[in-house]
């Protein structure tokens, strides 16, 4: 099967994976923090502010694979504290209104200093990818 690396500049990238790798029509999302790529810094220091600007940058890598939060069939979230899972709920239901993807909460594992949330996803493709 072809497999095809999705990069943006529209979300963070680092130089050791993928932002995603496209194979048929399903997407798989790496691991995605909540940094703001217009700025290079953290979107804020809560959990809500992270987790908000995580799911935007998985969506603009998503969007540059031909999908969308729509087409999410698994989240996995990654946490470094577990008692901000309340938190990351109130902004999923922000971006996951009506159907939520099945997710499963890890800890984070990684210390990377500032890093909150990390959020990873598999997504069905609904289009053709962005060139």
């Amino acid at each position: 099967m072809h497999r095809e690396v999705i990069f943006t500049p529209d979300a963070p990238s680092f130089p050791s994976y993928s932002q995603a790798v496209r194979a048929g029509d399903t997407v798989y999302v790496a691991g995605t923090i909540g940094v703001d790529v217009k700025t290079g810094e953290f979107a804020g220091h809560t959990i809500q502010q992270q987790t908000r600007q995580s799911l935007l940058n998985c969506q603009a890598i998503l969007r540059a694979a031909g999908s969308d939060l729509n087409g999410a069939v698994m989240v996995h979230t990654l946490l470094r504290r577990p008692e901000d899972a309340d938190g990351v709920n109130e902004v999923f239901d922000e971006f996951f209104p009506d159907v939520r993807p099945p997710r499963c909460v890890s800890a984070l594992g990684v210390d990377r200093p500032g890093v909150l949330v990390s959020i990873a996803m598999v997504a069905v493709a609904n289009g053709k990818r962005e060139s």
